[in-house]
C-alpha cells in the first residue's frame, strides 16, 4: 500500500518532480480560491442585507464556506510539500468541517426564507449582486475545471473535493442569478426564498456527500 493513501486507486505515476509540481499548482488554485471567494462573499453579504435579498446572503455565506474550505485544503497541500507526506487524520477533520458548515448554510437559508415568506417582506432589486454572480458563473467553471485537472493527474482525493465543491458553486450562482433575474423582472418577492431553498439543498446534498466520505474512509481503515 502506497504512503500517500488520500490519493485514489490507479494513480498514475509520476515522478517526484511532477507530483510536487501538480501540489504546488492545486495550492495556488486553492490560494486564489479563498483570496476570490473572501471578495465574493464580502461583496454578497453586503449587498444581500442592504436589500433583504435571502438567496444572495445565502450565496455569500457559501463562498465564506468555500474559502475556509479552501484554507484547510490550501494548509494540507503546504504541509504535504513541507513534509512529503499526509496527515490523514487532519484531511479527514478537513472533510468534517467542510460537512458540518454546509448543513449550517442550509439551515440559515431555510429559517430566513421561511421568515420571509410568512411576513411577507419585499426585498429590493440588487443590479449589484446580478452583476456579482455573472462574474461567478464565468470564473468558478474555469477555476473548477483546473482544479479537476489536478486532482486527476494526482487522483487526489483532497483536492478532487474542493473542486467538486467550487462546482457547486457553480450550480449556487446559477441558480441565485435565475431567482434574482426573475425577480427583477416580475417582482414576485416569493422567488428569492425559493431560490434559497434551492442552496439550503445543495448545500444538505455537499454536506452529506462530505459526511459519507469521511464515514467511507474510516470504513477502508478498519479494513486495513
Amino acid at each position: 500500500m502506497s504512503e500517500n493513501k488520500d490519493n485514489l486507486p490507479g494513480a498514475p505515476e509520476l515522478s517526484n518532480e511532477e507530483r510536487r509540481a501538480l501540489t504546488v499548482r492545486g495550492l495556488r488554485l486553492a490560494q486564489f480560491t479563498v483570496a476570490y471567494n473572501v471578495i465574493e462573499g464580502a461583496v454578497a453579504i453586503t449587498v444581500g442585507l442592504l436589500a433583504g435579498l435571502v438567496s444572495l446572503v445565502g450565496f455569500g455565506l457559501d463562498s465564506g464556506i468555500e474559502s475556509a474550505a479552501s484554507v484547510l485544503v490550501g494548509l494540507r497541500l503546504a504541509a504535504r510539500l513541507r513534509s512529503g507526506q499526509t496527515d490523514e487524520a487532519k484531511e479527514r477533520r478537513t472533510l468534517k468541517f467542510v460537512a458540518v458548515t454546509f448543513f449550517i448554510l442550509a439551515a440559515y437559508v431555510t429559517i430566513e426564507g421561511i421568515r420571509n415568506l410568512v411576513s411577507g417582506e419585499t426585498p429590493e432589486n440588487s443590479v449589484v449582486g446580478i452583476i456579482l454572480l455573472v462574474a461567478s458563473v464565468i470564473v468558478m467553471p474555469v477555476l473548477a475545471a483546473a482544479k479537476m485537472r489536478v486532482g486527476r493527474r494526482l487522483n487526489d482525493s483532497l483536492i478532487l473535493a474542493d473542486a467538486a465543491e467550487t462546482r457547486i458553486c457553480v450550480l449556487l450562482s446559477v441558480s441565485t442569478l435565475i431567482g434574482l433575474g426573475l425577480f427583477a423582472l416580475t417582482g414576485a418577492a416569493w422567488l428569492d426564498p425559493v431560490a434559497g431553498f434551492v442552496i439550503a439543498l445543495f448545500a444538505i446534498n455537499e454536506g452529506r456527500e462530505a459526511w459519507e466520505g469521511e464515514l467511507d474512509e474510516d470504513d477502508d481503515d478498519d479494513d486495513d
